[in-house]
Formats: structure tokens, C-alpha cells, sequence
């Protein structure tokens, strides 16, 4: 799966199909339809949500938030909605994952989506271009996404080389199609009252649903977000706001950051340094969430 020339090849696998997208045409960009809302996030109310006190036991002063149950759960239940759509109309759903260049971390990431996708029946095509691709030559091959009717949503790994414009990028995916929910028709939605976005960034999703299964209060709530970045560290404060949180983002620029977060009833970290957050910066009882990804010495990658 690798760039041929000017060429990229596109795996579709599982099926065993190869496709090759040329580059030598302009790209021409999509016209914005009017969002349908395929995605309004409604967290789920019959999953079974303990209470705080089952969480953490009279007398215990800290307990780990274990996702794994939670997630095996959410993959069942998508699991089983999709078997009975392919069963009524034969398709199933259609991830595109789009990498450029040979980034590590990148690859890991992607190996991890792909298998997610194959364990509840998502079909997937990987377009793997060199690093030294051209801008024109990586809005072709998104073009080519998003006019497939098979494709139904789109992933294009972050970060890219520095020579390609990320933000032009990201715009030029369908939001129809912008499982990321990086597109600023989406991230617009999501930060204003009233509007629903198509998509919702997943790590942020899954940290509201991660404290909505546990049954943690965020309503009213202090909560500090450590970290702005549009990936996570902003959808994460703009859907605690939805969820009535009182939220303080915390960035590079913040005084006194041990201070504010100290006060706080939930803390979100978004950041890659490991072990910033230490005790003495949390209250009794407060509930943490610890999002970012660090590489830490003699133990891999810590997340």
C-alpha cells in the first residue's frame, strides 16, 4: 500500500479490491449541503448507569475508571445495528481512512481504528500517500471520498507534513462525511446553543459518555479542561458546556493552573506531558480523565 509515482493506491480490504486514484486532475470542491443531522448525540438511556457511591465505596479514597466494559458494550450494540441494516437493505457502512507519510504514531492509531471498524462489520479503505505528496494530489484522493456513494465517512490522520495545510484539508471533506467532526460547519454547531453538529469528535464524545455511564454529575459542576486543542482539548469544553458544566480551559498561558484545577469537581487532560497533573492540584473526590497520549520511558505509550 504504498505511492506509486504520482499514484496512491487505495486498499479495500476485505474485499480484496485495489483502486487507484490518478492526481492529475484538479480538484474541484464539494458543495456544503444542508446538514441532516445523521449524528445528533442522544447519550444512551438504557445502559445501565451506577451511582456515585457504587463508583467509589465508602471509606475508598480513589478508584480507576475502567472504559473496557463500557466499550465492549457500545461496540456490541454497533455491532448489532449494523447486521440488521445490512440485513434489510445489503450495504453496510463505509470508513475511508486517508495517511500521509510514515508517522509511527500515526500508523498505530489507524491500526487501531481498522480493527474497531472490523470487529462491528465497517468496511474500510486505507489511501496511503508518500510524505513529499502535493496538496492537489491529497484533495484528489478526498474528492474521490467524498463523491463515493460506498464511503460513508471519511478520516484523514492528523498531523500532516508541514508543507500541507491541515485547516484547508479538513474544510474539504464533506461534513456529510466528516466522522472527525473537524470541519467547521460541525466544530461551528458544536460550540453554539441550539445547533447540532453532524459528527462530534470521538474522544471528546467519549469522555462525556465515559462520565454520563458512571453517573457523575456534571451538571452545575466545575470542570477544568486542561488543553485546548481542536482535537480534543475544545470539543471536550464545548460539550461539557452543552452538559451545563461550569468549565475553565487551562493552556500554556494559564497562572496559576495548579490553583484553578484544584477547585475543580471533574478535571480533563488534553496534554502531552506526562505526570503534569499531581496530586496536590486535585480536591477529595474529584473525577479526572486523563486524554492525552505520552511516550514514557521503559513503559511504551501511556494513554
Amino acid at each position: 500500500m504504498r505511492g506509486v509515482g504520482n499514484w496512491v493506491c487505495v486498499v479495500r480490504r476485505g474485499l480484496g479490491r485495489r483502486v487507484r486514484y490518478s492526481p492529475c486532475r484538479s480538484p474541484q470542491y464539494p458543495t456544503v449541503l444542508g446538514p441532516n443531522f445523521p449524528d445528533v448525540w442522544i447519550p444512551s438511556t438504557n445502559t445501565h448507569r451506577p451511582q456515585s457511591s457504587a463508583i467509589f465505596p465508602k471509606g475508598q479514597t480513589a478508584a480507576i475508571i475502567d472504559g473496557n466494559f463500557i466499550a465492549h458494550d457500545i461496540k456490541s450494540r454497533i455491532a448489532d445495528e449494523i447486521r440488521r441494516t445490512k440485513a434489510v437493505t445489503g450495504k453496510c457502512p463505509g470508513l475511508a481512512v486517508v495517511l500521509v507519510g510514515k508517522r509511527r504514531d500515526s500508523r498505530t492509531f489507524i491500526n487501531i481504528k481498522l480493527k474497531a471498524c472490523e470487529e462491528v462489520g465497517i468496511a474500510t479503505l486505507i489511501a496511503e500517500l508518500p510524505e513529499t505528496c502535493t496538496e492537489s494530489e491529497l484533495l484528489h484522493v478526498v474528492s474521490g471520498f467524498n463523491e463515493d456513494t460506498s464511503v460513508h465517512g471519511i478520516i484523514v490522520q492528523l498531523p500532516l507534513p508541514r508543507h500541507l495545510d491541515e485547516e484547508k484539508v479538513m474544510t474539504f471533506v464533506s461534513p456529510e462525511k466528516d466522522v472527525d467532526g473537524f470541519h467547521p460547519l460541525n466544530m461551528g454547531n458544536l460550540a453554539m446553543r441550539g445547533r447540532e453538529p453532524l459528527f462530534v469528535p470521538c474522544a471528546p464524545k467519549g469522555c462525556l459518555e465515559l462520565l454520563l455511564r458512571l453517573g457523575v454529575e456534571i451538571i452545575g459542576k466545575k470542570s477544568v479542561v486542561i488543553g485546548r486543542s481542536k482535537m480534543v482539548g475544545l470539543p471536550t469544553s464545548f460539550l461539557l458546556q452543552r452538559h451545563h458544566a461550569t468549565v475553565t480551559t487551562v493552556h500554556a498561558f494559564t497562572n496559576n493552573p495548579e490553583q484553578i484545577t484544584s477547585k475543580a469537581d471533574i478535571v480533563v487532560s488534553d496534554v502531552g506531558i506526562p505526570n503534569m497533573v499531581r496530586g496536590n492540584w486535585l480536591k477529595p473526590g474529584a473525577v479526572v480523565i486523563d486524554m492525552g497520549n505520552n511516550l514514557v520511558k521503559a513503559y511504551g505509550w501511556k494513554s
